[in-house]
């Protein structure tokens, strides 16, 4: 099964003091142990490298490309899906909604990826699950 990364799910994940970060790594290590697949974009990974640089630090960046950028699939971004990301976006007509978050909408409508590893609201509002395989609020925990 191929899940969709989000740059929300990716943070938290590498963020310890993220409110979101045991959700995240416990998601994560059920991916990993169930033999399911992460794909994401390359503009998530630059808004991931930039929001960790900013909030965090330049090790952080280092920290993401080497111990999770590996385990990613990575779909490198051409003008052709940039383009239809841009027209996604003016059709979005919302500030809200950034162009990576209309790109990956797009990468994964054409793939056919129906989940979402994310805590953005966003990828639910169009119909995509979130792959919230522990959610700490229905666990208990």
């Amino acid at each position: 099964m191929m899940i969709f990364a989000d740059t929300s799910a990716l943070f938290a994940l590498l963020v310890r003091n993220d409110y979101m970060h045991v959700r995240a790594k416990l998601n994560f290590e059920h991916f990993a142990a169930t033999g399911m697949r992460l794909l994401t974009s390359s503009y998530v990974l630059l808004e991931t490298s930039a929001l960790l640089q900013r909030r965090v630090g330049l090790e952080a960046v280092w920290s993401f490309d080497r111990k999770i950028m590996p385990l990613l699939e990575i779909e490198w971004v051409e003008a052709d899906l940039h383009g239809r990301a841009v027209r996604r976006l003016q059709m979005e007509n919302n500030r809200q909604v950034s162009l990576t978050d209309c790109l990956s909408f797009e990468i994964m409508e054409a793939r056919e990826i129906r989940m979402a590893f994310a805590f953005d609201e966003h990828f639910s509002e169009r119909g995509f699950k979130i792959a919230a395989f522990y959610d700490l609020n229905r666990e208990g925990a």
